[in-house]
């Protein structure tokens, strides 16, 4: 199994010193691969032990074998990345819009290693086979949520963003049902009510999915899909919504070739509909 996958199965017994070092693991999977478990917990600020338990909690028999295991899920020989940072360190100067744009691409680069066109294609399924899709985001994940209940009403799957306060959310969330998918965004930190919103749809049998920034392996409950992958920058730093976009974006289009007949008969009518708009 991936290492996501592994950390997921065992999210629900996590201390909160191992979801920090989990996501230390998935933000920066090739430097940790190289180091040892004492370097990792003075990187995440734990005590070296919690390394050892963690790769344990995860069915390794050492630290160095779960640090074998994430060199062979992300570091292959030729890997492209080594080629990509080293252009970038070349042509990188001081300015800010260039240093960003340079950490967006090598994110971007990135991105496949995280998420396989297989898991896009089963997470596109779920959702397009769905009576509706219920979409959970808070802080600026909210502007994917609105991204994505508009490009879900143009592909004619009804889509429902759980916004507002406490109440506004449990009055929409109780049209969930087992017929329906629920979409949540998660980055720097699980988000609140969380929790309470994937038990919820658990219970009337909904199917589920997270995307995620590297936080998302740690999620719990744990989601029934998880697309997650590093944001640019640092996790204390300035973080942007480009890798997560693009993962939307791609989901979307993989919708889009999932249910290609449909999706092109309800934007051919969308048209039709916006040419009538502009010429009365």
């Amino acid at each position: 199994m991936s290492i996501v996958t592994l950390v997921q199965s065992v999210a629900d017994t996590l201390t909160p010193s191992e979801r920090v070092l989990v996501k230390e693991v998935m933000a920066r999977p090739r430097e940790i691969a190289l180091s040892t478990a004492g370097e990792l917990a003075e990187r995440a600020g734990v005590h070296e032990a919690t390394a050892s338990r963690l790769a344990r909690k995860l069915g390794f028999d050492s630290y160095a074998n779960f640090r074998d295991a994430i060199r062979d899920e992300f570091i292959v020989q030729t890997d492209p990345a080594v080629r990509m940072r080293n252009t970038l360190a070349q042509s990188r100067g001081n300015s800010l819009l260039g240093g960003l744009i340079a950490q967006e691409i090598e994110a971007l680069t990135h991105l496949p290693d995280y998420i396989g066109d297989d898991r896009l294609k089963a997470a596109a399924r779920q959702l397009t086979d769905r009576r509706k899709v219920f979409i959970f985001a808070r802080g600026n994940a909210e502007s994917l949520a609105v991204l994505m209940e508009r490009r879900l009403r143009r592909m004619a799957i009804d889509a429902v963003l759980l916004s507002g306060d406490n109440r506004d959310v449990a009055e929409r969330l109780l049209a969930l049902n087992a017929d329906d998918a629920l979409l949540t965004f998660a980055f720097r930190r699980q988000p609140r009510h969380y929790a309470a919103v994937i038990e919820h749809a658990r219970k009337v049998g909904a199917f589920t999915l997270a995307i995620a920034g590297s936080i998302g392996p740690a999620l719990t409950p744990a989601a029934d899909l998880l697309l997650s992958a590093p944001r640019s920058g640092t996790a204390d730093g300035f973080q942007t919504l480009t890798v997560p976009m693009a993962i939307c974006n791609g989901l979307i289009l993989q919708m889009a070739e999932t249910a290609e007949r449909r999706s092109l008969v309800r934007l051919e009518e969308l048209g039709r509909l916006i040419s009538t708009f502009e010429t009365s």
